[in-house]
């Protein structure tokens, strides 16, 4: 970003809507793969290692 705005006095138009188009088609790459990554996110984490089992089931029997 710095280069960016250093380099933004002495460029010529062009340049400049190259890299803006450039900007926005990532942006927009980005914000989709995080809206569809979010959309399918487990709502339910299903405990995985015995470990987390035993430590769940402590927390219960201790009222934690």
């Amino acid at each position: 970003m710095r280069q960016i705005t250093d380099a933004l006095p002495k460029a010529d138009k062009e340049d400049i809507i190259t890299v803006f188009l450039a900007l926005q088609r990532q942006c927009f790459v980005l914000s989709n793969n995080i809206s569809q990554l979010v959309k399918t996110w487990p709502t339910i984490h299903p405990l995985t290692t015995h470990e987390d089992q035993l430590n769940a089931g402590m927390q219960s029997e201790i009222g934690n």
